[in-house]
């Protein structure tokens, strides 16, 4: 990587890491890039990878600086982040795990992607990455797989941000990460869920494009009137998790993608 980028040092097999550190045994295998890869691609890939390992706060790669790597995101969570010529920043994106970071062919960093939370990625260098990609062509279908998906994601957050109230906007969030969360641990977003909400008030306002009094208030309506249950700071529970779609304004069958 970059060493503008201020990365720390790959981590050793000796570290304590909650990582299986084996492509097959890999917590988010069935999602990531690698999904559809058998056993003789996933050995090249073994060989390709590193795992890096930032802070909460940490950055990962500036905007406009060269990009030599891509990567998964294995545990925790990390924002895109635009800034204008006049200083203004507007995050414009979440990677939840699973999600692809960098793009293979581009050498420039086009977002400042930060760490919001301890965060484990799992990275290839973009060069031997992109020749394996020419090869091996299940990483990618993956990859254009994901591709649309992120695209799809993309078109219901322009719905959500101009046209969703507040409280459409905070329920549509809460739903959005209950759905990866689901998906991660291979079940199904219906009924009572509980939910990790890895994001301040403060970065929920910021990527909602609302006030921190804004989110406050819309929360403590979602907990008066039951849509959701405050479990500590961080831990939401969902009592009806349909009920939480329709106070984010989708269909039960259907909605933002996860």
């Amino acid at each position: 990587m970059a060493e503008a980028s201020g990365l720390s040092p790959a981590l050793s097999s000796a570290e304590k890491n909650p990582l299986h550190l084996q492509c097959g045994e890999c917590p988010i295998r069935h999602r990531a890039v690698c999904a559809r890869c058998d056993n003789e691609e996933l050995t090249a890939l073994e060989n390709l990878k590193y795992y890096r390992r930032f802070e909460a706060g940490q950055p990962v790669v500036w905007s406009g600086d060269r990009m030599d790597f891509v990567a998964s995101v294995v545990t925790g969570i990390a924002t895109l982040t635009q800034t204008m010529e006049d200083g203004r920043r507007q995050m414009v994106g979440l990677l939840l795990p699973s999600d692809f970071v960098g793009r293979p062919g581009r050498m420039i960093a086009g977002y400042d992607v930060t760490a919001a939370t301890d965060l484990v990625m799992c990275c290839f260098r973009r060069k031997p990455f992109e020749e394996m990609m020419a090869t091996t062509p299940h990483v990618a279908q993956r990859l254009l797989e994901m591709t649309l998906d992120e695209l799809d994601a993309a078109r219901e957050w322009m719905l959500l941000l101009g046209r969703k109230t507040a409280r459409e906007k905070i329920a549509s969030l809460l739903a959005i990460i209950a759905r990866r969360d689901a998906s991660l641990n291979l079940r199904r977003a219906s009924g009572k869920l509980m939910v990790d909400l890895p994001l301040t008030r403060e970065e929920m306002a910021d990527y909602l494009g609302l006030t921190l009094e804004t989110v406050s208030r819309q929360i403590s309506a979602l907990k008066r009137d039951g849509v959701i249950l405050l479990e500590g700071k961080r831990q939401i529970l969902v009592p009806d998790f349909d009920r939480l779609l329709e106070e984010a304004g989708d269909d039960c069958d259907g909605g933002i993608p996860g």
